[in-house]
């Protein structure tokens, strides 16, 4: 037999231990699925759940199947007498072995839903997965005790940075902020909404010029009125791109809690997931691609393959980011930044330009070491914590921890407005649930 030089082995070696050595193939009945989309009674806009490819010999994929990766989802009703829109994408490859699944329902299936989760012709785990009805679709009014919400949801007993913001605020004093917060941050520049819930229902009045934003606050308390009983409260939401309450905890005045979508070390700002990740989870699928699972499917190119500078692009809402661009300027070689939009700054234009926009899988392209290693840990953070059902469980844990140290009633103040729930008359539904009463709550 014919033997190959030392130096084509050792490239066959090199390229060997480069790809990995092979895997066995995919097994269909030893893959794993799990998620809350298997689960009839966890209301979201878009259903998710997760697949780990398995080999035949029981282990674990840590990269994509090789070849193409015949995984696909069908959702139907149970009932072949129940036609209902369900759309269905293909599976998001995450790169690791993992795949997310969605669907997307447009309307309520009162008999059910059957989910066949198939690798080519083969059922994978223990599909078919039976949901037994009924299934409610997102726009679908049919609140949910909140303690049997939270279990379904599997929301976690304690968040901490929760109990770290309300460190500051054993007690809330509606009046105090009645009369402090119009003063203080609802003047002309102002960005703060007035908000109030009572028997479930959202009212409002704006204070300030800037507060177009509201419709971001707005859907997801609607959103979630929609699916829990949310307890009787009044607070106001800073719709701003950065915090407001900067007074020392002991001081005096002391500090008034407001809640943002955004805080600092040396704010005192209640925290909520920013508006941008909220409005994304609840309009995904619908023509936004940047929500929280597509993301997982487009991580962008090979880190080898990045570019070794940092980058920005956004609009005008601080001046700290003309001086980001100014540093972009005089060093391009670090730093590529741009301004977007003018609103605050317009005078500014001429002088630094305006950049185009650009996509958000683009921004996927930055390199070195520590950002790899800031990349990886913060992608499996991000799988865990920023789960939509768990951005649900946030924002009903704040509102509810906010409720419990009112130190009186909250009510429906002049100028404030219902927000009413978005028509759906083409997909109405019927809610099978008992409404508790609130003694229950």
């Amino acid at each position: 037999m014919r033997r190959l030089p030392r130096a084509l082995l050792l490239l066959r070696l090199a390229l060997l231990v480069a790809a990995g050595a092979p895997e066995a193939p995919v097994s269909a009945p030893r893959s794993l699925v799990w998620g809350p989309g298997l689960q009839a009674a966890v209301a979201l806009p878009v259903r998710y759940f997760f697949l780990q490819a398995v080999t035949s010999d029981g282990q674990n994929f840590t990269r994509a199947p090789p070849g193409q990766t015949p995984f696909k989802v069908v959702v139907k009703s149970l009932s072949p007498k129940e036609l209902v829109r369900i759309h269905v994408p293909k599976p998001l490859d995450r790169n690791d072995g993992t795949f997310v699944m969605r669907y997307r329902m447009y309307e309520t299936v009162n008999a059910g839903l059957k989910i066949e989760v198939l690798y080519g012709d083969e059922h994978v785990a223990q599909s078919p997965y039976i949901l037994k009805g009924p299934v409610y679709h997102e726009y679908c009014e049919c609140p949910e005790n909140p303690q049997a919400w939270q279990k379904t949801l599997s929301c976690p007993t304690k968040e901490l940075q929760i109990a770290k913001d309300f460190a500051s605020f054993p007690s809330i004093n509606l009046q105090q902020m009645l009369n402090e917060v119009p003063k203080r941050f609802g003047d002309e520049r102002g960005a703060v909404v007035h908000y109030t819930i009572l028997n479930n229902r959202i009212y409002r009045r704006s204070l300030g010029k800037y507060t177009d934003f509201k419709m971001f606050s707005d859907e997801i308390l609607l959103s979630l009125t929609r699916k829990v009983l949310l307890p009787d409260l009044e607070f106001y939401v800073n719709l701003g791109d950065w915090p407001l309450e900067h007074r020392k905890v002991n001081g005096t005045p002391s500090p008034i809690p407001i809640i943002s979508w955004c805080g600092s070390l040396d704010s005192r700002d209640i925290v909520l997931p920013t508006y941008d990740i909220t409005h994304s989870t609840l309009e995904a699928m619908r023509g936004v691609t940047n929500d929280l699972l597509s993301i997982q499917g487009n991580t962008g190119p090979s880190w080898i393959n990045k570019t070794e500078r940092a980058f920005f692009r956004g609009r005008d809402s601080r001046e700290e980011r003309l001086q980001l661009v100014q540093l972009s300027q005089k060093n391009p070689q670090l730093l590529d930044a741009g301004i977007t939009g003018y609103f605050f700054f317009q005078e500014k234009e001429k002088e630094l330009g305006k950049a185009k926009l650009m996509g958000f899988f683009d921004f996927f392209k930055e390199n070195d070491e520590e950002a790899k290693k800031i990349a990886k840990e913060g992608q499996l953070m991000a799988r865990d914590l920023l789960q939509p059902h768990r951005l649900y469980c946030y924002y009903y844990q704040v509102l509810q921890k906010y409720a419990e140290r009112q130190s009186s009633k909250p009510e429906v103040r002049d100028g404030m407005e219902l927000v009413p729930q978005p028509e759906d008359s083409t997909a109405i539904c019927q809610c099978h649930r008992k409404k508790p009463s609130r003694e229950e709550l």
